[in-house]
This record gives structure tokens, sequence and C-alpha cells, in this order.
């Protein structure tokens, strides 16, 4: 239960990243709420997952899942750049993300 609290978290990272940055320095009202109820959402969700996972497994992948997320959604949604640095960079990101899984002990 502790991984699926954790992979939802995560999710709701990328969700609350991606809100607000169309909150426009949240001077958009919806946008906003999203963010914050997304956000509060995924600390709580963590909060949940830390409770039997290791600080650093949890920490790490949570952070991870949020910082690939916000990649692709910025690329494919967003239309931002991509470059074989930035692919490389977010390939770098899940292979620690695995990494951290697999050596987790829980």
């Amino acid at each position: 239960m502790a991984w699926v609290c954790l992979v939802a978290a995560g999710v709701l990272e990328i969700v609350w990243a991606f809100f607000m940055k169309k909150s426009a320095g949240f001077t958009l009202i919806v946008p906003t709420v999203v963010t914050l109820i997304t956000m509060i959402a995924s600390f709580g969700l963590l909060s949940v997952a830390m409770r039997t996972l290791p600080l650093g497994t949890a920490y790490t992948i949570w952070t991870g899942i949020g910082a690939v997320g916000a990649f692709i959604v910025g690329v494919a949604v967003l239309g931002e750049v991509v470059s074989v640095a930035r692919i490389i960079g977010a390939l770098l990101i899940v292979g620690g993300i695995v990494t951290m899984k697999l050596a987790s002990v829980d």
C-alpha cells in the first residue's frame, strides 16, 4: 500500500507543478486552487508512504516521479524544448529511481 501511495503522490506532484505553471504566478484562481489541493494531497500521500518506507527512498522516488513527469508534460503539453542532454538527464533520474526501489528494504 505504501508504494501505491508513493506513486500516487508522485503523479499528483506532476499535476500540481503543471497547474502552478498555468496559474501565472498564482494570479489565476482555478489553476491556483488546483495547485494547492493537489499539493496538499501529494504531501499527504507522501507522508502515508513514509510511515513504512525509508525517508531516502520515499523522498527520492517522489521527487523523481515529479521531475521526470514534469519534464514529459512540459515537452508534450507545453511545447518545451527537447534536447539530447535533457533526455539523458531524465534517463539518469529514472535510473536513480529504479536503483532506489531495488535497494529499498521495506
